[in-house]
């Protein structure tokens, strides 16, 4: 009787432990919506007398910080953020493009940040398997432009899906219950992300994570023509081929593949190979790829 009755005791204080977790959370989230700072603290301090270790504890305060560190601020500059934009022209309309622009931008108060970044990474340690902290924490260091712990970041991400075999959780510790697929499809846009900033210091940053990325999964082909576009970027076509090709092989039919295998064969001056290569992504390519691609091998046998 003993034995059972501590049994079904363990039982009831884990169902409790859900259930406060739940109604903290659920507490926290309607006085964020009601921005009341202090009512958020209270809570807070509570919620952590009660279960210091909860993962959503850990969240609640990354994001009290976060929200407390942004501060929303009208920026004059040359490159415009978000949808909501005013162009300035030139007043006596000399020039037909607009010499700057007006938008809004938040900065971020260092030191309340660096409290966030704290909660996070305490909650990334004691639940490596959440991946809603490590995707939040990736997305904010790339809002920030903090892209040498966004790249280590998403490496550790990677490293760590390959221990925990993608077995992740999301929201709540639910098991997230998408493929390795769709995880790298993530990272993906992240990479995207670094290629867009248009800044030639970070193709390295691209090359580490593809690296990452292709010494766990050595055929994914994103990663393998993420790898062939950073050695092009940097001249360094010999190179580039390699991975290339093997991405072709993996897919013949990979359109973004070929349309990248005729620009190696174009920047190293072999005119049939491009054309061949530019011909197959008219062949399988989406409208955009075809019309580049057409447009290339106009260029190219015009030459």
């Amino acid at each position: 009787m003993k034995l059972h009755f501590t049994l079904l005791f363990l039982a009831l204080s884990v169902v409790t432990g859900q259930i406060n977790s739940q109604t903290f959370k659920t507490r926290f989230a309607k006085l964020v919506s009601e921005n009341d700072t202090v009512g958020q603290v209270k809570l807070l301090e509570s919620w952590e007398k009660t279960d210091r270790n909860d993962p959503e504890l850990f969240i609640a305060y990354y994001n009290y910080y976060v929200n407390k560190a942004g501060k929303e601020v009208i920026t004059l500059g040359q490159n415009p953020k978000g949808d909501d934009v005013l162009a300035l022209m030139d007043q006596d309309k000399t020039k037909k493009e607009p010499v700057a622009y007006m938008y809004g931008d938040i900065q971020y108060d260092p030191d309340l940040l660096s409290k966030g970044f704290s909660w996070i990474n305490r909650g990334i340690e004691k639940h490596p398997d959440r991946l809603d902290m490590r995707f939040g924490k990736i997305y904010l260091l790339g809002q920030i432009g903090d892209y040498e712990n966004f790249t280590t970041e998403i490496i550790r991400a990677v490293d760590h899906s390959v221990v925990n075999d993608n077995k992740w959780k999301w929201d709540d510790s639910k098991p997230y219950e998408q493929t390795s697929k769709y995880f790298l499809s993530n990272i993906q846009t992240y990479v995207i992300h670094l290629y867009n900033t248009g800044d030639d210091a970070l193709l390295d940053n691209m090359k580490r994570i593809a690296e990452a990325v292709l010494k766990n999964y050595p055929d994914h082909i994103e990663s393998l023509s993420n790898l062939s576009i950073v050695y092009m970027v940097q001249k360094q076509y010999s190179k580039a081929f390699e991975p290339l090709l093997k991405a072709h092989r993996l897919n013949p039919e990979d359109f973004i593949v070929l349309s990248n295998l005729g620009q190696a064969y174009k920047l190293t001056g072999d005119k049939n190979n491009a054309i061949k290569y530019y011909e197959l992504t008219v062949k399988y390519g989406d409208e955009q790829a075809k019309r580049f691609a057409k447009e290339q091998i106009k260029e190219i046998k015009g030459k």
